[in-house]
């Protein structure tokens, strides 16, 4: 298992990296969308299924809470530091205006159409919730072995899905050359700055460090950090992985009058890798068209290390 998540990533970025037909992408994402799905499910029915879990939801509520917050102190911190330093973006903000229409050509930017929301904001919490109703009143004690089952393989499906986003957003990849290195120094100080936040977070809770940094270095990857987590170390720890992330998402929402009164970055660190989708066009109408570009840069950087990521905390903190 410790080789398989790179492996399964490996595979998908060799599948992206190929030039594959519109169909075909679409049937991987129909594919993906389902094992997702079937993954929230599963993992809420080992929520319901688990009398610890259940009966301590509301101190596992209160610590994911404390690490969120952290972590997105931490991140916004880094990204002042960053900003004040070697990536101002107040004046990237005014020359990317200026070439604006140049990289719009090279990289497609998701359209505002997006806006509108996708079935799976609501689909993923009722899986959830369905699941948790399963675990607790229908599930047979005997057969809860199955949902280990069921977890691997999805998570298997998932970081292959990793994998193929990362390979068919090559051009990305190739732009942050034109960009430089800062762009990847301002994607490391949110990386650095969720780790150090977990830390902290952990210090304060008394909880073992491994759990608060891998659940902090999710950074809003919820589905595969609440599955990697799950597998790893059981039901109990993986909630973390999972409600930690959805946390840091709602308030990455509910805060961005406040994030970008702090700096142009603070909504990017605090949305972490979500940046690259599902926060893309609240993020870009908050910080402005013109960074709409490294917003989405920034986001698939690290929606490609938190697959790196969680094996790597979980080899060397076991």
């Amino acid at each position: 298992m410790i080789w398989m998540p790179y492996i399964c990533l490996g595979i998908g970025i060799i599948i992206g990296l190929n030039k594959l037909p519109d169909n075909f992408l679409n049937n991987i994402d129909v594919i993906i969308t389902t094992m997702l799905l079937v993954l929230m499910l599963t993992i809420g029915i080992s929520v319901g299924a688990s009398e610890s879990v259940m009966s301590s939801l509301s101190q596992i509520g209160f610590n994911c809470f404390v690490i969120s917050l952290f972590a997105m102190i931490f991140s916004i911190g880094f990204t002042v530091i960053v900003e004040k330093t070697i990536l101002p973006l107040e004046k990237i903000s005014k020359n990317m205006a200026v070439e604006k229409t140049d990289t719009e050509e090279e990289i497609e930017l998701p359209e505002e159409e997006q806006e509108e929301k996708s079935p799976l904001l609501w689909l993923m919490p009722i899986s959830i919730i369905l699941g948790v109703l399963i675990g607790y009143f229908i599930m047979p004690e005997d057969k809860i072995y199955i949902l280990d089952y069921i977890l691997t393989f999805s998570l298997f499906i998932l970081f292959v899905g990793a994998g193929i986003s990362v390979g068919t957003n090559r051009k990305i990849f190739s732009y942050v050359l034109k960009l430089g290195f800062r762009i990847i120094v301002l994607s490391l100080a949110i990386l650095a700055g969720s780790i150090a936040g977990g830390v902290f977070a952990g210090l304060i809770l008394k909880m073992p460090l491994n759990i608060t940094m891998m659940s902090a270095g999710g950074m809003s990857y919820y589905s595969l950090t609440g599955a990697f987590m799950t597998r790893m170390y059981g039901i109990e720890l993986g909630t973390y992985g999972f409600i930690v992330n959805v946390m840091r998402e709602f308030f990455t929402v509910l805060f961005l009058p406040l994030l970008i009164k702090i700096s142009k970055g603070s909504p990017i660190a605090c949305s972490g890798a979500a940046s690259m989708d599902t926060l893309f066009v609240p993020i870009t109408k908050t910080v402005g068209s013109d960074l709409g570009l490294i917003v989405l840069i920034t986001g698939s950087i690290l929606t490609f290390i938190v697959p790196i990521l969680l094996p790597f905390i979980f080899n060397v903190f076991p």
